[in-house]
């Protein structure tokens, strides 16, 4: 599966070089796209954890899963998020003078990640034990820490990378990002609810959203 993910990946990143625009040469490159950030996170995602395949570091594989409770419900709610708005209207989403993409480069960017990091939690790795509060808290701090990251790239670059931005004001941004977060700790209960269903419950005590630690074989899969 990460070998899979990560071919996926390179492609979209050589995409961006190859195919290059005015956002290349601004501040904050790419990076200033939740979408880009969110694959960067799952590209780390995925290298790790075919580093601790190729290892069999236990140490690896608690990091990559880690990772994992992150990037899943991140690249969950971008792709909601990306969808959702370009349903409504896809100027939202993409500007003007951004040519549309091609729809497997478009589903590479926006639906692959979300599948391949859902798809690895579900067969391949152990269950979630994060609790609400702390995925909440998360999910709020990916959410600010990328609010405060646009408005930073827009000082110097004076744009924003989606258009939506320019139509919101200061108290709607707050709104969009509450929600954002409000969505993504939504999108982490419902990972750890289907990996129930396919997998079984885990039984045991739980103190502090601590589930009972699994027995790790080989991949870090719970048996």
């Amino acid at each position: 599966m990460c070998i899979l993910g990560l071919s996926s990946f390179a492609y979209n990143f050589a995409w961006l070089v190859c195919y290059p625009n005015p956002i290349n040469e601004s501040y904050g490159w790419h990076l200033q796209y939740l979408t880009i950030i969110g694959l960067s996170l799952a590209a780390i995602t995925f290298t790790v954890g075919l580093l601790a395949d190729l290892t069999m570091s236990p140490r690896l594989f608690a990091f990559k899963n880690a990772l994992s409770v992150a990037s899943a419900p991140m690249e969950c709610l971008i792709s909601m998020l990306y969808w959702g708005l370009r349903a409504i209207d896809p100027k939202l989403v993409l500007p003007d003078w951004a040519p549309p993409l091609p729809l497997l480069t478009d589903l590479g960017f926006h639906a692959v990640p979300a599948v391949s990091l859902v798809i690895d939690l579900l067969f391949f790795s152990p269950p979630y034990t994060i609790a609400f509060a702390p995925s909440l808290g998360l999910s709020g701090c990916i959410a600010f820490g990328y609010w405060f990251w646009i408005e930073r790239c827009y000082q110097y670059n004076q744009f924003y990378p989606y258009p939506i931005f320019n139509l919101l004001s200061t108290g709607e941004r707050i709104g969009l990002f509450v929600g954002s977060a409000v969505l993504m700790t939504l999108s982490t209960g419902a990972l750890i609810w289907a990996y129930q269903l396919v997998n079984g419950r885990e039984d045991g005590p739980q103190t502090g959203g601590e589930a009972r630690k699994p027995k790790q074989y080989g991949n870090g899969k719970a048996q």
